[in-house]
């Protein structure tokens, strides 16, 4: 089976493409940023959504979303709680986890045994180590998982944060992992 981005599809040109590179440095932050977008491109803002609207609908955008740069914010400590969670159990807890608004991300991984026994993974963001452990105990009690076997994984190092690029040379979409976070 081919993976492809929709790109090469008889629906999307070259208007579509140009679309896709005026956003891969993010929407303007403007009040009408789809209106802007329009002007850029000479096109309409019901021009700009629609053609948003069929590119999502062909799966060449998979979500708009926000990048949000947390240390930027204040945010100095960030951690990746991992869980070993039973298997008839991690749909429940993960949809409990993800419900916590400081719970950034929750997620499902299989496990690989005998290495590394953990399938949910959640993102914690804080100001500081102290803040993010208290947040993480605050899970186990809200959520009975005291006898859960976890870790948490604080950040070593920051990564540029960024969204998807379609166009401009290197790697096209479809040789990105979805899961790297390409959308």
């Amino acid at each position: 089976m081919e993976l492809t981005t929709g790109l090469e599809t008889p629906q999307c040109d070259a208007c579509d493409r140009a679309l896709l590179q005026a956003v891969e440095d993010g929407l303007p932050l403007v009040p009408r940023p789809f209106a802007e977008l329009g002007i850029r491109l000479g096109m309409t803002e019901g021009e700009v959504m629609a053609r948003f609207w069929m590119l999502q609908n062909l799966g060449v955008i998979k979500r708009f979303g926000v990048v949000v740069r947390h240390h930027e914010l204040g945010y100095r400590a960030n951690a990746m709680v991992v869980w070993d969670i039973p298997d008839e159990r991690v749909r429940d807890i993960g949809q409990q986890l993800g419900d916590f608004a400081f719970v950034t991300l929750c997620y499902r991984r299989p496990r690989r045994l005998p290495v590394w026994p953990y399938n949910l993974f959640t993102m914690i963001h804080g100001r500081d180590r102290e803040q993010v452990l208290a947040r993480v105990e605050e899970l186990v009690q809200a959520c009975g998982l005291g006898d859960v076997a976890r870790d948490v994984l604080f950040s070593q190092r920051r990564f540029k944060q960024r969204g998807a690029r379609y166009g401009g040379g290197g790697e096209s979409p479809a040789g990105r992992s979805r899961e790297a976070g390409a959308s």
